[in-house]
């Protein structure tokens, strides 16, 4: 039997706060439920098909970061970290562990909702068109050369390097996708903006971290990149020819 979708799952310990993002979102037609438990966000996964979840850094005993990497073992839907915590040691946290968004408390309902809507929609199209690629020169199993001895595997969303399969989350593929169809040429943090994220509020440190993310799984050395290269004051072009 098919499981419940929802589009949004809402893992908050402040029940007050939970229950009216919840039903502001259900409002609107976007479909979301939520729960105020490290163990009710497990059994609530197991049991529903989500496409992005909210939550939050402090879940009583137990912490959203601590969920996020347990979460991050089976699934590859959209994070977005939404918290009192200020600090930037936190988000750095929340970003380099698998979340895709950092959102400060207190929130606008509205524009919160608009990312939302932004990231699920991203989500739901990579779902149901997972192999879509423009302009790649791939073989039949559906690899492409990237660098060295490292190739994007197209048919199933992996890094293969030196052999060995590499996970990519859903927005590392469509970063590395989008550089990839445009290599050679430089790339903004505006275009990125608009094209990879779909989504004007998405910060240029969430870009930064990305880009790390994926220069850790192509790059000998991150910190000498030889594949995607930082254009100062600009953006990002991935090498046309790379050794």
């Amino acid at each position: 039997m098919d499981l419940e979708s929802y589009k949004v799952l809402m893992i908050d310990d402040d029940e007050m706060i939970a229950t009216a993002t919840s039903e502001y979102f259900n409002m609107f037609g976007v479909k979301t439920s939520y729960v105020t438990s490290y163990a009710g966000a497990v059994a609530f996964l197991e049991k529903h098909d989500v496409s992005l979840l909210l939550l939050d850094i402090n879940l009583g005993e137990r912490s959203g970061f601590e969920l996020c990497r347990k979460i991050r073992e089976n699934y590859d839907l959209p994070i977005f970290f939404i918290s009192a915590r200020t600090s930037d040691d936190d988000v750095l946290i929340a970003l380099n562990i698998g979340g895709d968004d950092y959102i400060k408390k207190p929130y606008t309902l509205s524009i919160l909702l608009a990312k939302v809507k932004a990231a699920v929609a991203r989500y739901d199209r990579i779902q149901d068109n997972p192999h879509t690629v423009r302009n790649f020169q791939q073989t039949e199993d559906g690899l492409v050369k990237l660098i060295g001895e490292v190739y994007l595997n197209t048919n199933i969303r992996k890094i293969i390097a030196d052999g060995r399969e590499i996970t990519l989350k859903a927005l590392e593929y469509k970063l590395l996708y989008y550089l990839f169809t445009n290599r050679g040429k430089v790339v903004s943090k505006d275009d990125l903006l608009r094209d990879v994220w779909e989504d004007e509020y998405i910060n240029e440190g969430t870009i930064a971290v990305h880009i790390r993310h994926l220069r850790e799984k192509t790059e000998a050395d991150p910190k000498e990149p030889q594949l995607i290269k930082t254009v100062w004051g600009v953006g990002y072009m991935m090498e046309e020819t790379a050794p």
